[in-house]
């Protein structure tokens, strides 16, 4: 088997082979930057550039030959720029973490990286250490992009809404049967409004315990990794709406 279908087999999470390196592409149009993140990755016994690429076409290029783990993407990259090259690396390789770089605090960058699918947005003068961290955590399945919108409510708010519209506009093309259980489907319609498991629980006259059991079956039938996206994909499905400010 070629290096190619190799890493194009490869899955992320605790299911890795111990001795299987987190293959690293990345992309920026400045090619000391670039310099300065291979030699900092370079040191980890456990990680292997699988290219470098300085522009949208090399990057999808390259990500496709290659079936990188992880893609550092600059935001600023050339016309069509890094948020759209993430969404199209993202339709042909949807297990592939993407974590977004930002040299700036950027309300539009992040709504964009959210939509496009990217797992992570950090600044471009993260540490070493953190951005070493932030590599592993979304190798093991993490979205941390999650805790970006939380602590934006303007971003969480357009967040909801083009959901709120997409579940909306949907409605007549969603599946006449969900996957999802009647009480599955009510455990994430008071998620959707912003309640915790205990919240949910209560409301619902269970146990904080049965609320875990039933978002871990959603979360496999979904094939989701968390329940912001579970929240997403059945709003955009049509099961639930959120409610109307």
């Amino acid at each position: 088997m070629s290096a190619t279908e190799n890493s194009g087999e490869r899955r992320r999470g605790d299911r890795r082979p111990a001795d299987e390196k987190v293959r690293i592409l990345i992309v920026d149009d400045h090619v000391l930057f670039r310099l300065g993140i291979s030699n900092i990755l370079g040191r980890e016994p456990d990680f292997e550039i699988a290219g470098e690429a300085d522009d949208s076409r090399s990057a999808i290029d390259i990500a496709l030959e290659t079936s990188p783990d992880i893609i550092l993407m600059d935001t600023s990259l050339p016309a069509p720029g890094g948020i759209e090259t993430t969404q199209r690396i993202k339709r042909e390789l949807p297990s592939c973490g993407i974590i977004v770089l930002s040299a700036a605090e950027d309300e539009d960058d992040l709504f964009g990286a959210i939509k496009a699918g990217a797992a992570a947005f950090i600044l471009k003068d993260v540490s070493p250490a953190d951005l070493v961290t932030t590599i592993r955590r979304v190798v093991a399945g993490e979205y941390l992009i999650n805790d970006e919108v939380f602590t934006k409510p303007s971003v969480a708010s357009r967040v909801l809404k083009e959901f709120r519209e997409l579940a909306v506009y949907g409605q007549e093309a969603a599946p006449i049967f969900a996957p999802l259980s009647p009480r599955e489907v009510q455990i994430l319609d008071n998620i959707a409004q912003g309640m915790t498991n205990k919240q949910v629980a209560y409301a619902l006259s269970i146990s904080e315990q049965t609320v875990k059991n039933h978002m871990s079956s959603i979360l496999r039938k979904l094939s989701v990794n968390d329940r912001t996206q579970a929240v997403v994909y059945a709003m955009r499905q049509g099961w639930i709406r959120m409610p109307e400010d």
